[in-house]
């Protein structure tokens, strides 16, 4: 019997700060020696913003090209304004081919809450200007992020982030992983890329296997416009999926590392070094770490956790197929056993001590968990993944629904309907509904600790909206989940019109009791507003990711109110 994936079921239904420069008050002004003849290709970026700090990005690129060119040097200004007629800071950066011409700069002593402008110069050439943000302090009465997960170059243009960029008004952005996909040419999503004008380039077409694999693969990605156009408009807090890795990464091994791709952890030691170069990131334990867990602090508003449910703890994932007979039956007994193991973590036993911690010392209004897996309880009834799994024919979804809503209205149902909708398993095991232990864990905590909880999800593609409860129905906290920036969703893998994604979304959101609201089809991002009684999700669609030709193709919004 194949193996039943994810994907599969989608279908049926560096120990010191590295290279990072500090920059403080007492090094404002220096005059910096005479920079060298680079260029600017991949644009300026920043990221991890404090209250007082915030790095600053860019790739300066030796002008001659080759890997025999050695260190070049670059003038980088921090300014009040665009024009650049106020410089609070300027000096000078150092790179070379060790950190793939990547800079990183760290930039301390700043303001609260204050936008600045910045930008870097080589001997003829200036990068584009970036707009950055601190943190506020003290009282904050609204915070803007916008959510993004999942843009794969093959499978279209980075539109999503292009729509984001042309506001100006976002506190940061937040990436949830899978900026870059691992994938060779001719792998997932990229049927149609050389008739869009995004094939891979000859010297990157294979799958990531090394440190200049994973590099060049950034190198492309960061040449989209719209991806450019975001990092340059505001602070990004980023933290890796599996893609950036391999598919279904998991602390010792992944599904998509395979026999003669090499040693997983060299692999995985060179994905996370190209990760730390190319993303505006402070790595918490020096770049040759992957622990990338951390908080970011919003006033008094809103404590941010950014969390890795891939890399560090999580065990490996359970496959469904593996309880499934020959005859088609389900051994409900040895899964549920399987599922109820107590030493099973996502998070690993270090990171989950720190969370706990963390949490009971945070002081926001808000705590908001920024991840990557659907959080909240997505159970449907067995017998459709049972039917995928051994080739039926017959789809019960609608059947299924049908009988939902006939039972939500007072309809009477028979002991064997009813026995059809009870019968209920996880159809995404690669998420928390595959920890479900240590999610009810973490449950508990929240609860204990009386926390206004909300949960950011990406990886699965598509637009969701989940009420997270324990396992007695008691309400910790809200999931909204963004889709994806190009990534195929559900309407790619079921292969079905608009119409039968939104009857299909209906379906799943009357099967699936905390489910409030998904979108199946579109891409796009979501925007998150908090203020101090109220939370909003907007998801914001596009029409288009087969150029650079797009509209704005829909949104849809949820409010939250704390009671």
């Amino acid at each position: 019997m194949k193996r039943f994936t994810r994907r599969d079921f989608i279908k049926a239904a560096l120990a010191t700060s590295g290279g990072v420069l500090v920059s403080t008050p007492l090094q404002a002004m220096t005059r910096p020696a005479f920079p060298s003849e680079v260029t600017f290709q991949h644009g300026v970026a920043s990221g991890d913003p404090l209250q007082d700090a915030v790095i600053l990005w860019t790739r300066a690129s030796p002008a001659k090209g080759g890997e025999s060119v050695g260190p070049v040097k670059v003038t980088w200004e921090l300014a009040r304004d665009s024009q650049f007629t106020d410089v609070l800071r300027r000096g000078s950066a150092n790179t070379d081919l060790a950190r793939d011409y990547t800079i990183k700069i760290d930039v301390r002593g700043l303001e609260p809450g204050a936008s600045y402008f910045y930008r870097f110069i080589g001997a003829s050439e200036q990068s584009p200007v970036g707009r950055t943000r601190t943190l506020p302090e003290g009282r904050v009465e609204q915070v803007k992020l916008a959510v993004f997960s999942c843009s794969n170059y093959p499978a279209g243009y980075f539109n999503a982030y292009q729509l984001a960029a042309q506001r100006d008004d976002w506190d940061a952005v937040l990436h949830l992983g899978d900026y870059i996909y691992e994938y060779p040419a001719d792998g997932y999503a990229t049927e149609r890329s050389a008739e869009i004008g995004r094939a891979l380039p000859e010297d990157n077409v294979g799958e990531l296997l090394t440190l200049t694999d994973y590099r060049k693969r950034y190198a492309l990605y960061r040449t989209d416009t719209g991806l450019q156009a975001l990092h340059a408009a505001a602070p990004f807090i980023a933290v890796w999926d599996d893609h950036e890795i391999t598919n279904d990464t998991w602390k010792s091994g992944a599904e998509n590392h395979n026999e003669g791709e090499g040693d997983f952890f060299a692999r995985r030691a060179a994905a996370v070094q190209a990760y730390y170069e190319w993303l505006p990131i402070r790595p918490p334990q020096g770049e040759r770490n992957p622990q990338i867990y951390r908080s970011f602090r919003f006033g008094d508003l809103l404590d941010l956790h950014m969390l890795d449910t891939r890399v560090i703890g999580r065990d490996r994932q359970i496959d469904f197929a593996g309880y499934i007979g020959e005859d088609g039956s389900f051994d409900g007994r040895s899964f549920a056993a399987a599922m109820a193991d107590p030493e099973r973590t996502l998070l690993g036993k270090k990171q989950l001590a720190w969370l706990d911690e963390t949490l009971e010392q945070s002081t926001g209004h808000w705590q908001l968990l920024g991840q990557q897996v659907l959080m909240g309880r997505m159970h449907l009834p067995a017998e459709i993944m049972i039917n995928y799994a051994t080739g039926g024919k017959e789809n019960p979804t609608a059947e299924l629904a049908a009988l939902k809503a006939a039972s939500s209205r007072g309809e009477p149902l028979s002991d064997a309907q009813r026995d059809r909708l009870a019968q209920r398993a996880p159809y995404n095991l690669d998420a928390w509904d595959g920890y479900a232990v240590e999610r009810e864990a973490l449950y508990r905590r929240i609860a204990e600790l009386n926390k206004n909880l909300v949960v950011v999800a990406g990886d699965t593609h598509n637009a969701w909206y989940s009420h997270l409860k324990d396992v007695s129905g008691r309400m910790v906290g809200l999931e909204f989940a963004t889709p994806s920036v190009t990534s195929p969703g559900m309407e790619s893998y079921l292969k079905l019109d608009d119409k039968s994604a939104q009857e299909l979304a209906q379906g799943m959101s009357l099967l699936i009791d905390d489910l409030q609201y998904c979108n199946l089809h579109q891409r796009g991002y979501m925007a998150l507003t908090f203020r101090r009684q109220q939370v909003q999700a907007e998801w914001k669609f596009i029409d288009n990711i087969d150029s650079t030709e797009f509209t704005e193709a829909g949104n849809h919004r949820v409010v939250h109110s704390l009671a």
